[in-house]
């Protein structure tokens, strides 16, 4: 199983490398960062393509997707990463307060997903389009809460599956 860093990692490599290549599309992605949105000719630096990747990937920055991805329990926000946009067009319950959504959750199952500071129980199909698989034991290991889980490598795991999922570039 691929470590969810060092494939980041990775990805920011492969997408340095297309921004030194001086790729429009790259180019373009850069520009998403607030601190180069106005350059005219960047001095790209490895930082710069992590924070772009981290923040394609749901987080605000590199530093906030590592702390999130290696389960700090200082984490409060977990970023975008579980809502794709494929997933918005489900109906689910939406809690505040974790307390609540672990209430919801005991009462009607499902799983219970973080959102940025919020909390989702979400159904099994909502868990097949987010690109996983619904009875994957690991979800059984963290008690169907990837916020709060049991068994954090669990958590660990499902991040690896669900980031090694989504396509890579291929290298230029």
């Amino acid at each position: 199983m691929v470590d969810t860093i060092d494939e980041l990692r990775a990805r920011a490599a492969i997408f340095h490398r297309r921004v030194q290549a001086r790729e429009p599309e790259a180019l373009a992605r850069l520009r998403a960062l607030p601190e180069l949105r106005d350059a005219a000719t960047p001095e790209v630096k490895r930082r710069h393509c992590l924070n772009v990747i981290a923040r394609e990937f749901g987080f605000s920055h590199w530093r906030h997707a590592k702390q999130v991805l290696e389960g700090d329990a200082a984490v409060e926000d977990f970023g975008t990463l579980l809502n794709p946009r494929a997933c918005h067009g489900f109906v689910n319950h939406w809690f505040a307060q974790h307390d609540e959504a672990r209430e919801a959750h005991a009462l009607h199952g499902g799983y219970l997903l973080p959102y940025k500071r919020h909390f989702v129980v979400v159904t099994r199909e909502y868990v097949v389009a987010l690109g996983l698989d619904p009875d994957d034991p690991d979800w059984g290991r963290m008690g169907h809460d990837w916020a709060r889980p049991l068994d954090p490598a669990a958590r660990r795991r499902l991040y690896s599956r669900l980031i090694a999922a989504r396509p890579r570039e291929r290298v230029a």
